[in-house]
């Protein structure tokens, strides 16, 4: 049976695109001029995430040659007065015994130190964007395509960039990490700042509070039960990407799922996983539990 495309012009069926030839060259160039780009800066880019590499390998060696016990009790402790939950505690406690018991404590060690720095580096570069969008909605305007970029492109092709860049290693990942899991950050101080209510802001110009004062003292504390859901999110997508980050170098948990897909060890890889989820459930509950607490309390300081 004839086609339709049989009987009509051939522009109407093939789309006119670039030949192959000059596709090639164009991608030739824009390669060629990358890695020229990055061999020229090689030294100064070095020198500019040495101190990430310190910092992690520093946290990553404290966590996994602290005595387990210690470990365990800080992680208790910090649990407890962040959510005030016994539930939450004896919850952590028992997943966290598994978890060693299956011996994945090491590896869940480096995942905690790879999370935990991801998360602090995203706080510190996301709150500050996410205060001068909220202050400005010319910055929000071009900030925002900027961020949705970032949360639809494939996580895979992250690492293309980062690795040219910087080569294989656990920076490298981290770098991906923290671009995959920044932009709940932005995004959500950026929303409580603007979810502020405008008579507490009207209030304290009546006050006399400079624009400082207004974000110190009225701005973010109000804003902080989102701002702490935007912490929650970002530790979440650090813990999703962590397995596409074991591809350039990064150890722990996310190394093992990948050599479980890749030798199709369904055991290791589901054991791997639960620790994983383990470590993400955590995180949630204890977020979302001191998350509720900030609420209450400047609901009883506003209300």
């Amino acid at each position: 049976m004839a086609g339709l495309c049989d009987s009509l012009p051939v522009f109407l069926c093939k789309f006119p695109a670039f030949s192959d030839a000059s596709i090639r060259a164009v991608r030739k160039t824009v390669d060629d001029g990358f890695k020229g780009l990055v061999r020229s800066y090689v030294n100064a880019i070095d020198a500019m995430v040495q101190p990430l590499q310190w910092f992690l390998n520093y946290l990553e060696r404290l966590f996994v040659t602290s005595p387990w016990p210690v470990i365990l009790i800080i992680l208790l402790a910090i649990v407890y007065f962040a959510s005030r939950n016994t539930k939450i505690v004896i919850g952590t406690a028992a997943s966290m015994l598994v978890i060693g018991m299956l011996a994945l404590w090491n590896d869940t060690m480096v995942t905690l130190a790879m999370v935990t720095v991801c998360t602090l580096i995203a706080i510190v570069i996301g709150i500050p964007i996410g205060i001068a969008m909220a202050r400005s909605d010319r910055v929000q305007g071009f900030i925002n395509p900027v961020l949705d970029v970032m949360q639809t492109m494939p996580s895979f092709v992250y690492l293309i960039p980062v690795v040219m860049i910087f080569g294989i290693g656990k920076v490298p990942g981290l770098i991906a990490v923290v671009i995959y899991a920044v932009p709940p950050m932005i995004r959500l101080t950026n929303l409580g700042i603007r979810l502020v209510d405008k008579e507490v802001l009207e209030a304290a110009d009546a006050f006399g509070s400079s624009a400082w004062q207004k974000l110190k003292n009225v701005q973010m504390p109000l804003a902080l039960p989102t701002i702490m859901a935007g912490i929650n999110q970002t530790i979440m997508m650090s813990l999703a990407m962590v397995v596409v980050a074991s591809m350039v170098g990064v150890g722990g948990l996310g190394k093992n799922v990948l050599q479980a897909i890749n030798n199709q060890f369904f055991t290791v890889g589901f054991l791997n996983g639960f620790a994983l989820v383990a470590i993400a459930i955590i995180f949630d509950r204890t977020s979302q539990a001191y998350g509720r607490r900030l609420q209450k309390h400047s609901e009883v300081i506003h209300g």
